[in-house]
């Protein structure tokens, strides 16, 4: 393959990712009012349909509101018609999206390797903001999730199937039990079941060897975003939940990199 091609390619790539991204928005926004987790001022809708609309007046977005970078970049960041902000979130996660596709292919080529890690990244993604915002991780994320891994691994596009199973099953068994053990000793919820079944599926994509990395990973990346957050004069109290999937997902995408150039 030239370097023009491959650069062709991943330019289409990251046109798609960026697609992909918009309705990671979607999903971020309305998902958890569709399964039950939380409960909006007014009905946001299915993943399918409405159309999308402005948050602030419910106003539908034209198609060329749709573009993903480029619409928030004319909109100086505002709704056309109430001239509401749109959160920067928007266009964050749109990025992210674009740039885990471009990832996916610059790492693994044009392979069905890379399409299934970029759907990976996507949901991990979606998962992460939806833990930050209401701190719920979704079992219709996590456990098609798990099942996308292990099916993929069955194939043997990232470890062997066995490997991921193990990973699985002991990822989910050691968060259970660390879950289980605290909330004996201080009376309330330290690990949550979303927080296991994530371990899970991340282990059912990257396999048992990385597991321990993944979680030493997650857990200091944890301890650094609340050290910051303290620098920044946030009230951090003793007791106040802190929600651990986003440092799950930060470290699981970068896991799914790290086996292709893993010497194991």
């Amino acid at each position: 393959m030239s370097a023009s091609s491959s650069w062709l390619f991943l330019v289409i790539a990251g046109a798609f990712g960026l697609a992909i991204g918009s309705f990671v928005n979607v999903v971020i926004y309305r998902g958890p009012a569709l399964w039950g987790l939380a409960e909006p001022d007014s009905p946001r809708g299915g993943l399918a349909t409405p159309g999308s609309y402005c948050p602030s007046c419910r106003a539908p977005i034209p198609p060329w509101g749709l573009i993903p970078l480029a619409s928030f970049a004319f909109q100086n960041g505002r709704c056309r018609k109430c001239n509401a902000p749109i959160s920067l979130r928007y266009p964050i996660v749109e990025a992210l999206g674009g740039l885990a596709a471009v990832a996916s292919v610059a790492t693994f080529g044009l392979t069905p390797g890379a399409l299934c890690a970029a759907v990976f990244l996507f949901t991990l993604i979606a998962l992460a903001f939806i833990d930050y915002d209401i701190g719920y991780l979704p079992d219709a994320l996590t456990l098609p999730l798990i099942g996308a891994g292990l099916t993929a691994n069955a194939f043997g596009l990232f470890v062997s199937l066995k490997d991921a199973a193990i990973a699985a099953a002991t990822g989910y068994a050691a968060f259970r039990l660390i879950g289980y053990v605290f909330k004996k000793l201080r009376e309330r919820e330290g690990l949550g079941q979303g927080d296991a079944k994530l371990i899970a599926a991340i282990g059912a994509w990257c396999g048992w060897t990385l597991l321990p990395a993944t979680i030493f990973s997650a857990a200091a990346i944890t301890l650094f975003a609340i050290l910051i957050a303290g620098l920044r004069g946030a009230n951090i109290k003793r007791n106040q939940e802190i929600p651990f999937g986003p440092a799950l997902c930060i470290a699981g995408a970068a896991s799914i990199f790290i086996l292709r150039y893993a010497p194991f």
